[in-house]
């Protein structure tokens, strides 16, 4: 008599439970450290927009009115584009916020997070230039 040799389905359903069971565990760790990157991401974003605005700032003498005008402007004086492409949205798919104060001299610059409006906590959390 021949005797068969392959998995019972008993054995086959005890390996699929293992596995779920490894997956619920890993995939938590997993998907914390998504949002902790697009945060990284947005940051490293923001220190590029600021070398860019200084040198804007050098060029003109004041930071610009919008970060488009990084990419293109018709003022004198302007020796750009500072940015290589057009200005990216932050991680979540939402326009970073730019705001100019005190008369050019400074400026405000953060990403809403994931909910894209200002304030929230967790992913939501604001991302602020420093």
């Amino acid at each position: 008599m021949k005797k068969n040799q392959g998995f019972t389905l008993i054995e086959l359903m005890i390996v699929v439970v293992i596995i779920g069971l490894l997956a619920s565990l890993v995939a938590p760790e997993m998907f914390g450290k998504v949002s902790s990157t697009k945060r990284k991401t947005a940051a490293t974003q923001m220190n590029m927009f600021q070398t860019s605005l200084d040198t804007y700032r050098l060029d003109l003498g004041t930071y610009p009115n919008s970060l488009n005008e990084l990419v293109s402007s018709e003022k004198t004086g302007w020796d750009g584009p500072y940015l290589p492409k057009a200005v990216p949205l932050d991680p979540w798919g939402h326009p970073y916020h730019y705001e100019l104060r005190q008369g050019g001299s400074s400026f405000e610059l953060l990403a809403y997070g994931s909910d894209g409006q200002l304030g929230g906590e967790g992913e939501s959390e604001d991302v602020v230039h420093q």
